[in-house]
């Protein structure tokens, strides 16, 4: 029996959350966390971000074609 389940991504340059600040002249992300979330991410407990989706610029192109 297959796996079909997607499993969460961990490149965050390639995440939608993944935005680049012009006044700090850096990228960051910008999920606000809670303090559990932030603590297991920092500490290094958690394999992968729980809230990555895949950043695709040209999906609403797709959609027109």
């Amino acid at each position: 029996m297959e796996d079909k389940t997607k499993k969460a991504g961990s490149n965050c340059e390639t995440c939608v959350f993944y935005d680049y600040d012009e006044i700090e002249d850096c990228y960051y992300c910008t999920v606000n966390l809670d303090q559990d979330d932030l603590g297991n991410f920092l500490s290094g407990t958690t394999k992968s971000c729980p809230y990555y989706r895949f950043y695709d610029e040209y999906k609403s192109v797709h959609k027109q074609i």
